[in-house]
């Protein structure tokens, strides 16, 4: 699938599960995408790989330099650290629900549903997630699946690391698909 001239966001700060942001962002560029990790600051956020901090990424956007419009979907990598730190930052739900809003893709994975709690965007929802936070997203009124991929509307989700595959291929397919015109809120 050929994702030349598609524009997308992965949105990490510090703590972000290494696996979750360097794969999508690798499969994501071979598939022909232009990649842009967005955080709070510029410079580098370091991930956390297993159980020890990992190695730190490139940050080629801050979030005031960013914009919904600029992208075709946005990436929310994991870990336990980064979502929690970027679900209190405002400029950062703002920039997720003004893609969502847009009926563009959101692809989140294993903690990072947090943020689809925080902006609403939950609710209604088929979704997964890490099992840890499966109450937390079924209290949040989304109906939560055991499985490797859920999509719902262009709204992409998955468990954990292992089902990275799952989650990159389905990313590729909902963007080449385009914008989710017929997407319902809640």
């Amino acid at each position: 699938m050929d994702l030349t001239g598609k524009k997308i966001a992965i949105l990490a700060t510090n703590g972000f599960e290494q696996a979750e942001l360097e794969v999508p962002q690798e499969r994501l560029k071979k598939a022909g995408a232009t990649v842009d990790v967005v955080s709070l600051a510029a410079g580098e956020i370091k991930g956390w790989d297993k159980k020890d901090w990992g190695r730190p990424v490139k940050v080629d956007k801050t979030l005031d330099e960013a914009s919904a419009a600029d992208y075709d979907a946005i990436v929310l990598p994991g870990g336990q650290i980064n979502p929690d730190l970027l679900r209190v930052e405002s400029k950062a739900l703002k920039f997720i629900k003004d893609i969502f809003d847009a009926k563009k893709i959101v692809a989140a994975v294993c903690h990072a549903p947090w943020l689809l709690i925080e902006t609403g965007i939950a609710k209604g929802r088929k979704m997964t997630s890490f099992k840890s936070i499966k109450t937390d997203v079924a209290n949040a009124g989304a109906k939560w699946e055991d499985a490797e991929v859920v999509v719902d509307q262009g709204v992409i989700t998955s468990r954990n690391p292992g089902d990275l595959e799952a989650f990159c291929a389905k990313i590729v397919e909902e963007v080449k698909e385009g914008r989710h015109t017929q997407r319902s809120a809640a």
